[in-house]
């Protein structure tokens, strides 16, 4: 399967789903996307302490936190950036994961979690290097696909 292919069948796998399948699949990917290993590379000196703070309770609270929560802590995190421009790939795939949860708990939209699912993929594409002719080729990749397409269909 090619990448195009991957993200057209992500996206109608999104559209199709229920609304309890969506909000599994979110809690599911997002709880996958903020796990500390992401962030095991991450200097000191990219976020303030009150960004660290802020993080570490988002992530903390993910599961249970409602969107107001999860939106003042990522104004936190954004004043506390203190990198100019290039954040590190773990710690940009923690926030932006982040921001996509939080927008779908606002506004309830199915292309936030599409935006998550597409994330998850290519933080196992950046461990892996897929192949975008073949993407599934690697087990990894196959697998990643296939988690999210037993979530979005369960």
């Amino acid at each position: 399967m090619r990448y195009d292919e991957l993200e057209a069948e992500i996206l109608q796998l999104v559209v199709a789903a229920g609304e309890d399948q969506l909000r599994v699949f979110g809690l599911e990917t997002v709880t996958r996307l903020v796990r500390g290993e992401l962030l095991a590379t991450v200097a000191d000196d990219e976020l303030d302490e009150d960004g660290w703070a802020a993080l570490a309770s988002a992530r903390e609270n993910v599961r249970t936190a409602d969107a107001t929560e999860l939106r003042v802590q990522l104004v936190r995190i954004d004043e506390g950036i203190l990198a100019d421009g290039d954040l590190d790939q773990g710690l940009l795939t923690v926030i932006t994961a982040l921001e996509h949860w939080t927008t779908y708990l606002e506004e309830n939209g199915r292309g936030e979690l599409y935006e998550l699912a597409i994330r998850s993929i290519e933080e196992v594409d950046f461990q892996v290097s897929a192949d975008l002719d073949d993407v599934l080729a690697t087990p990894e990749m196959a697998a990643e696909y296939e988690r999210i397409r037993r979530l979005l269909t369960a």
